[in-house]
């Protein structure tokens, strides 16, 4: 009988130590402390570059009437997404340049593997959605408004949602009951879950095979599907030479253009089997930043109707003489 007992009382113990890290310490992205105030700064204009970008798209979509079109609803849902990438842990990167250690809790750093899977998963269907939207208008023109109704459009919008949800509580299934006694270094500048299931006291390989499984085959199929049917959109463009196929190619190309931007960082982190940390943190944050900069730029500046939703917003808003940050960057982009 004491035996049994000092045996319970001794997984007791075992368990607790098991489940006593309580937060983790972020490494970040360079050790160098001569370079924090750089990157303080440059992650600080970057975020606030995609917060006006992507907030003056809204903005410019839902005021003018002229915008209310399918494409520009999804436009603007794209640059919601866009603000939600690069919100879910960059507020807390910029303010670890101010500080030595950089620790997270065990909550927020959970929290953060369901907001990057969630918006991430979500904003790869919702790159299908666009694509979908650009098939009917090049190939049912007639029809497209008739096809492209308003249940359709947000049916493209709440599909992606739903996507991401269920990816990332599969995601999180195989990682909040797992032990962590330590170590509790992230080798990144945020939690992802690759490198916090590695942290587990138990192996976690078959989880790692179950982590690329879900994430891969999600952003594998999603962007062999988008390769597939730009493709077959181009092709299709190619061998008609009218003004509005002109257009369409180069609405099409800056699609494309999101497409690799966004995917390839993915695939690289979640497929491919001989990156390293320091590779995978340029590449996260080349998905988690600069991804969600460029789609304003690449679907705005080069877009006529655009760029004089937004001079027609300017004018109504603002004093002669008088132009926003996100105006002036934009003019001065499209100038280069």
């Amino acid at each position: 009988m004491q035996v049994a007992e000092n045996k319970s009382l001794l997984m007791m113990m075992i368990d607790s130590n098991l489940s006593r890290v309580t937060e983790f310490v972020l490494l970040g992205l360079a050790s160098f402390k001569e370079l924090q105030p750089i990157l303080f700064i440059i992650f600080l204009l970057l975020y606030m570059g995609i917060l006006l970008g992507s907030f003056l798209i809204i903005l410019t979509v839902t005021s003018d009437a002229r915008l209310h079109t399918p494409m520009y609803f999804l436009l603007a849902n794209l640059s919601f997404i866009d603000i939600c990438v690069a919100s879910f842990a960059t507020p807390k990167i910029i303010s670890d340049f101010l500080v030595e250690h950089k620790t997270i809790s065990f909550e927020a750093c959970i929290a953060q593997v369901f907001f990057i899977h969630l918006f991430a998963g979500g904003e790869m269907v919702f790159l299908v959605s666009m694509a979908y939207d650009r098939y009917v208008a090049i190939f049912k023109p007639l029809h497209y408004m008739t096809i492209m109704s308003c249940h359709v459009c947000i049916m493209l919008v709440l599909i992606p949602w739903g996507v991401g949800l269920i990816h990332t509580l599969s995601q999180l299934a195989f990682t909040v009951n797992l032990p962590f006694c330590g170590p509790n270094q992230v080798d990144s500048f945020f939690c992802d879950l690759p490198l916090v299931t590695k942290l587990a006291c138990r192996d976690t390989y078959v989880i790692s095979l179950l982590i690329v499984a879900d994430s891969g085959f999600l952003s594998m199929s999603y962007f062999v599907l988008l390769v597939i049917s730009y493709t077959v959109i181009l092709t299709t463009v190619r061998k008609r030479s009218s003004a509005s196929m002109a257009k369409a190619r180069s609405t099409l190309t800056a699609h494309i253009t999101v497409v690799i931007l966004f995917f390839g960082p993915c695939i690289f982190i979640y497929v491919w089997p001989f990156s390293g940390y320091s590779v995978d943190k340029v590449l996260a944050v080349f998905y988690t930043i600069f991804t969600p900069i460029l789609n304003p730029a690449i679907y705005t500046l080069r877009n006529k109707e655009m760029k004089a939703a937004m001079s027609k917003l300017k004018s109504r808003y603002l004093k002669p003489g008088q132009v926003s940050a996100a105006i002036r960057i934009a003019l001065f982009l499209e100038a280069k």
